[in-house]
């Protein structure tokens, strides 16, 4: 069985909205759940927090600013060949967002607005998304 471990983040701004970002269909032609946070898996090597920034710049071209508390640690095993071990941090992040090729669009969402998107949302974001409210 590989082993794989992704960060991810929960980014707020100052309104207490939620970043989310829409995967491509052309990268991405499988998943159902196009809606998630912004993450990756990490370099084995390199600290998680490094990974995390990393994977903010690649994806939004942001910085994290202050440091990022983890809120989840979840466990994704895709059957008998792949488990995935999937760190969630919450933080905030400054800049202009400039999507990368992964992606096809943003939004900024309140907790509200983001359990109207249902299915589209990525389900471990939906349940880290529980436990913040």
């Amino acid at each position: 069985m590989e082993l794989q471990v992704g960060v991810k983040i929960v980014l707020q701004n100052e309104e207490g909205k939620y970043l989310v970002l829409k995967r491509s269909k052309e990268k991405y032609p499988d998943v159902l759940d196009p809606w998630d946070i912004i993450g990756g898996r990490i370099n084995p090597g390199t600290p998680l927090l490094e990974n995390l920034q990393r994977e903010v710049t690649e994806e939004t071209g942001l910085t994290i600013f202050g440091t990022p508390h983890v809120v989840a640690a979840q466990d994704i095993l895709r059957g008998n060949e792949r488990h995935v071990v999937r760190i969630t941090y919450v933080g905030r992040a400054t800049g202009e967002i400039q999507l990368d090729l992964d992606h096809t669009e943003y939004r900024w969402c309140t907790a509200e607005e983001l359990a109207g998107f249902g299915d589209a949302l990525d389900q471990y974001f939906r349940a880290v998304l529980a436990t913040l409210e």
